[in-house]
């Protein structure tokens, strides 16, 4: 029902979901990138890791959006060629979703600042990982006016959360669109026309999403799908003048 071949490719920096083998409780599309946006109706790529020899623009040839995650590890390159992309992606205007510690990259790369370690940073604040109980969740609040909000609908709405790093000072450009009810960033997205770009702190295609979560992959596929329209529009524009 929902393996759909589209015209639209997603590049996704890092390794898949590790339990793209579970199976979720609704089970209407599977685990993990793959799964989940063949079902929103793209086709995913995963991209390789980034070396000396290969740059960005040969890695995103013929890539429409891009889903930054936590793959290949988070070791200093990772973050290195993590925050490089954030920056060839912004360049370029390439729709871009950020998740978990990608949005921690995205913020981090365009001047932003992080919470290194909640628990001691902010005491009071919520139990935001609890390393042996996969698939912890806790309420958001996703704010009006906001791109999330268009996606989602605003206020309450429930995720999961493995994180021990969060936001701390938002990047230039950048709005916050959902906090935790410790008021702990939950996600980020740029203000401008110019340039869709979503970062979601919890995982939306692990085994603990919830149905609605794929709506992020959505608002990707749809901006990616705009970014294209607008430029057949202004190639024709071109060949009539």
């Amino acid at each position: 029902m929902f393996d759909v071949t589209s015209s639209i490719r997603i590049g996704v920096y890092g390794t898949e979901e590790e339990s793209a083998q579970d199976v979720r409780n609704f089970a209407l599309w599977s685990v993990g990138y793959a799964g989940t946006i063949k079902a929103a109706g793209a086709t995913p790529v995963f991209l390789p890791e980034k070396t000396t020899d290969l740059s960005w623009k040969e890695i995103l040839h013929e890539i429409d959006g891009v889903v930054l995650g936590n793959g290949h590890g988070l070791s200093p390159k990772h973050q290195a060629d993590s925050e490089e992309l954030v920056r060839f992606c912004r360049e370029h205007e390439i729709p871009l979703l950020a998740i978990d510690h990608g949005m921690l990259s995205l913020n981090q790369a365009l001047g932003g600042t992080l919470h290194l370690d909640l628990p001691r940073e902010l005491p009071e604040a919520l139990q935001h990982r609890h390393p042996p109980e996969k698939g912890l969740r806790h309420a958001i609040n996703v704010i009006a006016d906001t791109y999330l909000a268009d996606l989602y609908g605003e206020g309450e709405v429930v995720v999961n959360s493995e994180h021990r790093q969060a936001v701390q000072r938002l990047a230039r450009g950048f709005r916050v669109s959902a906090t935790a009810l410790d008021s702990v960033v939950e996600a980020i997205e740029h203000e401008g026309p110019d340039w869709w770009v979503l970062g979601v702190q919890w995982r939306p295609a692990s085994a603990s999403a919830s149905g609605l979560d794929i709506q992020v992959f959505r608002g990707l596929i749809d901006a990616c799908q705009a970014k294209t329209t607008e430029a057949v529009r202004e190639d024709t524009a071109d060949l009539a003048a």
